[in-house]
């Protein structure tokens, strides 16, 4: 059904669309915040308390669409990263994932019982030993309303992050000495990650939206696709080179990214807001990782993270046939042009481009948590926040 509307929308008529079909409504996301807040306060509060063990939750951090403000309507995924006292490096963070997870699942269950008549805690069985994440689904006895949760423990390597926050270039070093596979402590990162895509203004939220739409569409087809979450980092990139303005065209904002992934073997995408080419380490490792295969897509807070992955070429072929669909025709029959945006990043726009957020007051509330010049960039192309719960 998705597809056929969207398929059939007209450019002056996707704002509506994005209204209509994919913002969650109001009550929707007043329930998946509540959720999420119940969880949060047992985790935070009840956790570990009474144990003996000196492990305490330092801080819970919403992640995911939901953490990011990009949800869509409908979807009530919810993923809390749980920073712990007692994991003091990554290493402890692989070994001791599984212990944590088990004592977080008791308590759980415990809290399950005490409010027995209000909710129902299922949790799906995982089939590793050491899992690195504890996926359940919270049902309100009340309204019958759902949401997954998935709890990730984590190494809390940052500490404190501020609105201007910028990690030490040892946080950094310390990652790549100490990853083995790309990626494996994004979690670590996850308040980075938030506030990358939280500080946009509200229509490139509404585009990252719709771009996750036909994501979604393409993906009921498809197997083996990149990461949504390289889509996402893709319309930033787009609405960064090609407009910076508040009020843009959906419609081209929308044909400029599926042009991009058309373009997907030139791709070179990355930032450097927080982490760049002025330490000797960092440095080496991101003029290697940018010297890879293309597509290259780096997180921006995590560089060990290439969303480049995944078969491009079965989403570039949609993109291709989408270019014709009647979304993308004026009423005067011409047909929406993309922006003029390069497939490499240049150095000067690495450095990003922010806007104040002028939107997304629903995730305001904090709870404060307890804590306990080598290089020169790459050669110039062609010109091509966080919640603490």
């Amino acid at each position: 059904m998705d597809l056929e509307i969207l398929w059939l929308t007209r450019p002056k008529h996707l704002d509506k669309f994005i209204e209509d079909s994919l913002l969650p409504d109001t009550t929707f996301r007043i329930e998946v915040r509540r959720a999420i807040h119940m969880i949060a306060s047992i985790l935070k509060e009840r956790c570990f308390q009474g144990t003996g063990k000196s492990v305490r939750v330092t801080k819970v951090v919403k992640g995911g669409s939901s953490g990011k403000g990009t949800a869509l309507k409908g979807r009530s995924d919810a993923d809390l990263v749980v920073f712990l006292s007692n994991l003091h490096s990554y290493k402890d963070q692989i070994d001791r994932r599984g212990e944590f997870l088990k004592e977080i699942k008791r308590w759980l269950e415990e809290y399950e019982r005490e409010q027995g008549s209000t909710f129902e805690v299922k949790f799906e069985v995982s089939k590793w030993t050491n899992p690195r994440v504890l996926s359940f689904r919270i049902t309100s006895k009340y309204t019958m309303q759902s949401v997954d949760f998935d709890v990730l423990p984590a190494f809390d390597v940052l500490g404190q992050v501020t609105p201007d926050f910028k990690p030490d270039p040892k946080v950094y070093i310390g990652l790549i000495r100490e990853s083995r596979k790309g990626g494996e402590f994004s979690t670590c990162f996850t308040e980075l990650q938030k506030r990358f895509l939280k500080q946009r203004c509200t229509k490139l939220k509404s585009l990252i939206r719709l771009v996750k739409c036909w994501y979604k569409i393409c993906k009921k087809n498809m197997t083996s696709l990149p990461p949504q979450y390289a889509l996402e980092l893709l319309t930033v990139y787009a609405w960064e080179h090609g407009s910076q303005d508040t009020k843009f065209s959906t419609a081209q904002g929308f044909r400029t990214v599926l042009h991009l992934i058309e373009r997907y073997q030139f791709l070179l995408v990355y930032w450097t807001v927080n982490y760049d080419f002025q330490d000797e380490t960092i440095g080496d490792y991101l003029h290697s990782k940018l010297k890879q295969p293309r597509p290259v897509i780096l997180d921006p807070a995590d560089p060990t993270g290439d969303l480049g992955t995944g078969c491009w070429n079965k989403l570039a072929e949609a993109a291709q046939i989408w270019s014709s669909a009647p979304c993308f025709q004026n009423q005067d029959g011409s047909w929406v042009k993309p922006w003029n945006v390069p497939a490499e990043q240049t150095y000067s726009g690495s450095k990003g481009f922010h806007l104040p957020s002028d939107s997304e007051t629903e995730d305001s509330v904090e709870w404060a948590p307890v804590y306990d010049n080598h290089h020169s960039p790459p050669a110039a192309q062609e010109d091509s926040y966080c919640t603490i719960l």
